[in-house]
């Protein structure tokens, strides 16, 4: 389906055909038509399915088509980093750019003088704030900020906020909301906290599902069977088989990044690290010298790599098993972009079996296995379906180590809209009260 089958306004249009979009992504053609109506959503895809445009396009056209309630804010869009917070002020300025819709993003990790700034922008009553939950409660508890203006209220990546421990700021912000809002929940994944999460704060929503898409064929992947204490040395070795740029590994916390990145620095590698624990200027300088080639190899969590969108990773790491199918897909998503090929590995310690072994069942295929250099050791059997995966002695070259199917015909799009066109009557922007 194409953008211009929707009812976007002219200024929307225009800016898409200033960027070449013409065709929705799947999420897109489902959820755009439901917010241009009014509905409160719940919309579920993984990440980099277009899930921003998806609310960003609707929500933008119907701020320009209808008037202000007062002069204070009119959309706030809850995000769970400062990166995300960023990059979607920045995608903001591209779609908005033939409107007169103003912006603001408010994150944490800046000094004094930023802080003031955001605090200017919040009381001018900026359209549309993009903000970090914490940030946003420090601001308002300052004062002199209100929110009874609000029309929209978005959140993005809803499951990795409450992972966070972010519900109940999220819960003190949506007290100062007015009833009289529409609200949208966007969500890699529908967990029962997120469910609980939608059931306090939507009305009557719309549901839009989009079924987990396999990786793309581009993307080599394979797996290494292991023990935890020949990780380290593993991973040293595909460095030195010339996978040592461009190179992401995720690690399961903080606390095993911090530790990784040392002991990869104590043996000569060039490496930055990405946590929770690291302020907004140190995250900046950190993905500066990653993206512009300083630095060859990134260790970091998942929660702070949602922020990272760079073209030409080479190789993904997963260090640690994924907990979620959602999560591989998502963490080996980031090689392979903008048509380039990419490797993605991941090791498998003896506790973590059974949860590749999910994995694998999700993707409807064995992901090969790469065997250990003999001079590492034996290395435990590979059986993913038995218990947790602790098992003791074994082979040195574990299980299978061919990749039996690599077709990719699973991963079905759902949640196909029946009207393909949502051409509403245009109306006053100011709903009736909700019951």
């Amino acid at each position: 389906m194409r953008f211009d089958e929707f009812d976007l306004n002219d200024d929307i249009l225009d800016a898409l055909d200033e960027m070449n979009f013409t065709d929705c992504t799947p999420i897109q053609e489902g959820a755009i038509g439901h917010i241009l109506d009014g509905n409160d959503v719940i919309a579920v895809a993984q990440t980099g399915t277009g899930k921003t445009a998806a609310y960003l396009l609707p929500v933008l056209s119907l701020l320009g088509d209808y008037s202000r309630r007062g002069d204070g804010i009119r959309c706030i869009v809850m995000v769970p980093t400062h990166e995300l917070a960023k990059q979607i002020d920045s995608r903001l300025a591209g779609f908005s750019y033939y409107t007169n819709i103003s912006s603001l993003a408010i994150h944490g990790g800046s000094d004094g003088v930023e802080f003031a700034r955001q605090q200017r922008g919040l009381r001018m009553g900026a359209d549309i704030v993009t903000a970090t939950p914490g940030r946003l409660l420090a601001h308002l508890k300052m004062g002199k900020i209100k929110l009874e203006d609000v029309e929209f209220f978005i959140l993005d990546e809803a499951d990795r906020m409450l992972d966070m421990g972010f519900y109940e700021d999220i819960m003190q912000i949506v007290r100062q909301l007015p009833t009289n809002r529409q609200t949208l929940l966007f969500s890699a994944t529908m967990p029962s906290k997120i469910q609980q999460l939608a059931t306090s704060i939507l009305n009557n929503p719309v549901e839009v599902k989009i079924a987990v898409s396999r990786p793309t064929d581009k993307i080599a992947q394979s797996a290494v069977v292991c023990y935890e204490s020949q990780k380290l040395d593993i991973l040293c070795n595909y460095f030195k088989q010339g996978y040592s740029e461009r190179v992401i590994v995720f690690a399961s916390s903080k606390l095993k990044v911090k530790e990784l990145a040392r002991q990869l620095r104590s043996r000569g590698w060039k490496t930055d690290e990405m946590h929770s624990d690291l302020d907004q200027l140190k995250r900046e300088d950190a993905m500066f010298r990653f993206s512009s080639g300083k630095t060859g190899i990134l260790i970091a969590t998942d929660i702070v790599a949602r922020g990272i969108d760079i073209d030409d990773i080479s190789m993904v790491v997963n260090y640690d098993v994924p907990r979620e199918a959602e999560d591989y897909i998502h963490r080996i998503g980031r090689t392979a972009r903008a048509n380039s090929d990419g490797k993605a590995v991941t090791f498998v310690s003896e506790s973590d079996q059974f949860r590749f072994g999910r994995i694998e069942r999700f993707l409807g295929y064995e992901v090969s296995k790469d065997d250990v250099p003999e001079q590492l050791g034996e290395v435990p059997p590979y059986r993913p379906n038995v218990g947790n995966g602790r098992f003791k002695g074994g082979n040195r070259k574990g299980g299978f180590h061919r990749n039996k199917s690599r077709s990719n015909n699973g991963g079905s799009r759902s949640s196909n809209p029946e009207s393909k066109k949502h051409t509403g009557k245009k109306r006053y922007y100011h709903r009736p009260q909700k019951d």
